[in-house]
């Protein structure tokens, strides 16, 4: 091989050696600068970090919203932590307004900001608001999974209500003491976390089934039916939405339409009433209760 183009072969393998270490070096920068990046600002790669998040200035940080993106996003437990069977859910803001403040350090830190109002009735005032209303949850049950799950019947739940006349229904605060039994602190359930308000409550409107039913306008009781079972007039229904789970028969229907169950089904003639006759239409009419 000729001298000169064996100068000209390392001279050229020396120019790629220079290369691939600039190239070595450039990623080893990036990395370098990358790693500073995080660093500065580590809220990048999660939540685990514990510096404060900007907020911007021009929110309304005068009431809470649940449904706000930042808030609608993190798991109840951090706010509402449970270590109690307690009805009434436990607030944040003991212990240095936390978890709050670790996102809203710069609202907090005027000592009567409009933040403070959202808890306290007033800025300059230690008292502390009732818990309001959730208007903004639904209520999230499926009667089908827990009456499969076995050992769970309508009498868990539902209790004589206005004199047996009606069943009650579990509502507010004191529905949790229905529920808590099962649903306690830390509880498992296939393993799945079952404690967590996300079990039974997400955002959304929530229209909640109503305890005055019509069979009641015609004089039912459901203390004067004790010995039926609730199968005998109430099926369940897999997959619907939470008003349409249980069926309810047609009380002002002596004939059921075909879609349901109806009085007939029971009082066919030989209890009641059946057919054409209406001579005994008071053992269920009577009073103020009967009305077309």
């Amino acid at each position: 091989m000729r001298r000169t183009e064996l100068y000209q072969r390392c001279r050229l393998m020396r120019v790629r050696f220079l290369t691939w270490r600039m190239a070595g070096f450039i990623v080893v920068i990036g990395m370098t600068a990358c790693m500073a990046g995080l660093l500065l600002h580590p809220r990048s790669v999660g939540s685990q970090s514990t510096t404060p998040m900007q907020m911007p200035e021009s929110l309304d940080y005068s009431k809470f919203q649940h449904s706000n993106a930042n808030h609608a996003r993190l798991p109840c437990l951090l706010c509402h932590r449970r270590e109690t069977n307690a009805a009434v859910p436990k607030l944040p803001g003991a212990g240095g307004h936390l978890p709050c403040a670790g996102c809203h350090a710069q609202q907090f830190s005027a000592s009567s900001g409009p933040i403070c109002t959202v808890c306290h009735r007033d800025a300059n005032s230690s008292a502390v608001k009732s818990f309001p209303p959730m208007r903004s949850f639904r209520m999230k049950f499926d009667h089908a999974r827990h009456l499969n799950m076995g050992g769970v019947s309508c009498a868990a739940c539902h209790r004589p209500s206005r004199a047996g006349v009606a069943q009650s229904i579990p509502a507010g605060f004191n529905a949790h003491n229905t529920c808590y039994p099962c649903h306690t602190p830390r509880a498992q359930s296939g393993g799945r976390d079952i404690s967590s308000c996300g079990t039974c409550h997400q955002l959304g409107g929530y229209s909640r089934t109503p305890e005055f039913a019509q069979a009641f306008r015609v004089g039912f009781s459901h203390a004067k039916h004790q010995k039926e079972s609730c199968a005998g007039c109430h099926q369940v229904r897999a997959g619907q939405p939470q008003r349409r789970q249980i069926t309810a028969p047609e009380p002002l229907n002596h004939h059921a339409t075909g879609r349901g169950q109806s009085c007939m089904t029971c009082h066919n003639g030989k209890r009641a009433f059946g057919g054409d006759d209406f001579s005994v239409c008071k053992r269920c009419h009577s009073k103020d209760t009967w009305h077309f």
